[in-house]
């Protein structure tokens, strides 16, 4: 009896091991949450320069590589991609293992790192 539940672990340990599927696969969401949100927010809202309307006038992506950045898209290849500032990475809670929270375009991207998947985007935080 004991060897036959010992080889029955084994072999759903082995199944479990050998099913990894990314939270994609499963149906899961990874987007940004609420608290997250207002974090940002309010972080980029205190650190703005207070100069006109507060947006930053940019040049922006051209049409066709802007019309790929959208969630369930990989990131383009070669993109200018900057971090959040070190200061507001800080109070943020860390990303979800396995992603990243990036700037493009005065956007705030959730990007899956291994398959470059754009997860979320924030829009019009940026105020600077």
């Amino acid at each position: 009896m004991y060897r036959y539940f010992t080889s029955t672990c084994v072999l759903v340990l082995l199944l479990l091991c050998a099913n990894t599927t990314s939270a994609g696969e499963l149906g899961v969401q990874v987007v940004f949450s609420a608290g997250e949100i207002e974090i940002i927010a309010s972080w980029y809202e205190s650190h703005s320069s207070g100069h006109g309307n507060g947006k930053k006038k940019t040049k922006g992506l051209p049409p066709g590589i802007a019309k790929n950045l959208a969630r369930g898209k990989p990131l383009p290849p070669g993109i200018a991609k900057r971090y959040l500032p070190g200061d507001l990475r800080d109070v943020l809670p860390p990303p979800p293992i396995g992603y990243e929270r990036i700037i493009v375009d005065g956007k705030i991207l959730l990007v899956e790192v291994a398959t470059r998947i754009v997860h979320d985007i924030l829009a019009n935080i940026i105020l600077k």
